[in-house]
């Protein structure tokens, strides 16, 4: 993303438009607008988006329509705005690949909260995308293996995991040394769903600490950082350098 995220926000009402417009930018956000379909194609030929605020009724098109085209030639989070009544297009919404909606009327700090979200999911799925090339990790004389789904201890043993340990290793093995809370693990880990609740993460990281350290009292590798979440503090080496 850029330094201030660039939110483009879609709606033919000019005073949600201009509300919301003074709002974000207040609260650290670039903010571009489009009142129609043909707007709505022009910045996003134009401007390089983080996330579209995208009203599904606009005068010249269904803004489902517009969410279609758009994740198959040039996806981007997408946020939809919905009347209380219109429960189907919500579902139809969130099938087409928007990552939230809100119905009308809503709240500027609700939207503005779920903006954050949605940025910062964002974020956490484009650093992931950067190191998903790399097939091979090394920390702490362990090796895990992306292809293979294994984990070696330093003797070279091979440790069994479940699915949501791996996951969650992995995770951790691709965004070293930085604080992750809950929810970006539940979103970066690999096979974990919505329904999914904040103890499932704690229980995750005990069993791995388990298999991974020395004293799992008294962690080294996989840090609690107090009312933030977890850090994964070893040298991590990948085999793309």
């Amino acid at each position: 993303m850029s330094v201030l995220p660039h939110v483009l926000i879609v709606d033919d009402d000019p005073k949600i438009r201009s509300g919301l417009a003074k709002f974000l930018g207040q609260q650290g956000l670039r903010v571009s607008v489009a009142s129609d379909g043909k707007q709505f194609r022009d910045r996003i030929a134009t401007s390089k988006l983080d996330l579209i605020v995208l009203d599904v009724m606009l005068p010249d098109e269904n803004g489902l329509s517009l969410l279609r085209q758009m994740q198959a030639e040039n996806p981007i989070p997408v946020i939809l705005l919905t009347a209380v009544a219109e429960e189907t297009d919500r579902v139809i919404g969130l099938e087409l690949g928007a990552e939230d909606y809100i119905c009308k009327p809503f709240g500027l700090r609700e939207l503005l909260a779920r903006i954050r979200v949605v940025l910062r999911r964002q974020a956490t799925v484009d650093q992931t995308k950067s190191v998903r090339h790399s097939s091979v990790f090394a920390f702490s004389g362990w090796t895990l293996d992306i292809r293979a789904r294994t984990l070696k201890s330093p003797s070279g043993a091979l440790v069994e995991l479940t699915s949501g340990e791996y996951d969650l290793l992995q995770a951790f093995v691709e965004h070293p040394n930085r604080v992750l809370n809950r929810d970006q693990l539940l979103d970066l880990a690999r096979g974990r769903t919505s329904t999914s609740i904040d103890r499932t993460i704690d229980v995750q990281v005990m069993r791995l600490r388990r298999k991974l350290e020395e004293n799992p009292e008294n962690p080294a590798m996989i840090k609690t950082v107090r009312n933030s979440g977890y850090i994964f503090t070893p040298v991590v080496e990948n085999d793309a350098g």
